[in-house]
This record gives structure tokens, C-alpha cells and sequence, in this order.
């Protein structure tokens, strides 16, 4: 059975929500599915000032090395200025022991992400995150025009071929919904049926 790690950060959680969705949507493919998330590095009355979610179920992440035990990767990045937020380069940042040895080489991975605007960066902190993936030769796995929910303009609309997205506004009040949380079990059921397909 294929191994997927659905990999995340969240402030307020609204990635956290995209995540589940995803690992949900890998689980329905027959995926053997774990969600994790990456270390906070803001000070905790920081984040405990500013409304951070510091309660996700999910635990996180310590070990880089963990990352060679699993055959597929959702990785869910909010947005901090068109590019990955720090806590979750950190993370990625640690993994050159794994690039060195070519641990990574031919694993799938595909990227979603969240933003406070609908043009706030989302196709390019896709694309940045998969730049650092390609790096480690893994094999990307775009949401692509399979997702058929992303197209038409009647309403806020996640998604874009590289991957899905979700519009939070800027003071976040606005949560992923259904449509969104769909783009993101889609998302996470291609992932691991490629997966399953490459490595069984």
C-alpha cells in the first residue's frame, strides 16, 4: 500500500481544514495516509496574541529524515508574499541530507495553497514550493483541468491547473467551503492514486 504524508502548515487554520480534506480524499484511494504539520516558529505570546490556532490535531513534523519513509507528499502552504511562509521553509531547508543521498528521487508530490486574496500570490507560491520539490527529483502531480470545479466565474472559485486554492479575505473570515474542500479531497485522491500506481 502507497504511503502519503500530507505535510502543512497553518496559522489560523484554514490550511489545517484544506488538509484534511486532502488526506481524506487519499485515504478514499486506498492510501495508507498520515497529516502532520510543520514546527510554529513564531514566539508563543505572538501567536497567542494574534489569534494563531495552536490546537490542530495534527503533531508535527521533527524529523526531515521521516520524509524517505513515505511514497507521496500533499503539501499545503499558505502564502507569505507570493512564496512558502518561513515555518515551512525551515522544515524543507533541513532536508539536504535526504537530497544528497537521493532519498526523495521519483516520490509524487503536489502543492495546495491558502491566501487572503484571490490574487494574492497563489499560482506563485505553487510554483515556488515545486521548484524546491523538482530539486529533490520528485515527480509533480498537479491539480490540473481534471478538477473541472475551478472553472467558471459565478462565484469566489479555488483552484488552478498547478494546484488548489483557498481565499481566506484578508481579516480571514472567510473559511474553505464545500467547493474548496472538494478541490482539496480531489487533489489528495489524484496524488495517491498516482502514487499507488508508481509504487504500489
Amino acid at each position: 500500500m502507497a504511503k502519503v504524508l500530507v505535510l502543512y502548515y497553518s496559522s489560523w487554520g484554514h490550511m489545517e481544514a484544506m488538509a484534511r480534506a486532502a488526506a481524506e480524499g487519499a485515504r478514499a484511494a486506498g492510501a495508507e495516509v498520515t497529516v502532520k504539520r510543520v514546527a510554529e516558529l513564531v514566539p508563543d505570546e505572538v501567536a497567542r496574541n494574534s489569534g494563531y490556532k495552536l490546537d490542530q490535531e495534527a503533531p508535527v513534523i521533527t524529523d526531515p529524515n521521516e520524509l524517505a519513509g513515505y511514497d507521496g507528499f500533499v503539501f499545503g502552504v499558505p502564502t507569505r508574499y507570493g512564496n512558502m511562509p518561513s515555518q515551512m521553509k525551515n522544515f524543507l531547508d533541513q532536508t539536504g541530507g535526504l537530497w544528497a543521498k537521493g532519498a526523495l528521487i521519483d516520490k509524487v508530490a503536489t502543492v495546495m495553497v491558502s491566501t487572503a486574496t484571490q490574487h494574492g500570490g497563489q499560482e506563485s507560491t505553487v510554483l515556488t514550493t515545486q521548484v524546491v520539490l523538482q530539486h529533490h527529483g520528485m515527480l509533480i502531480v498537479p491539480l490540473s483541468y481534471a478538477y473541472a470545479g475551478q472553472s467558471g466565474v459565478d462565484r469566489m472559485r479555488g483552484g488552478s491547473p498547478y494546484g488548489m486554492s483557498v481565499a481566506t479575505d484578508s481579516d480571514g473570515s472567510r473559511w474553505p467551503d464545500e467547493e474548496d474542500l472538494a478541490g482539496a479531497r480531489f487533489q489528495g485522491e489524484r496524488l495517491a492514486k498516482i502514487a499507488i500506481k508508481m509504487h504500489g
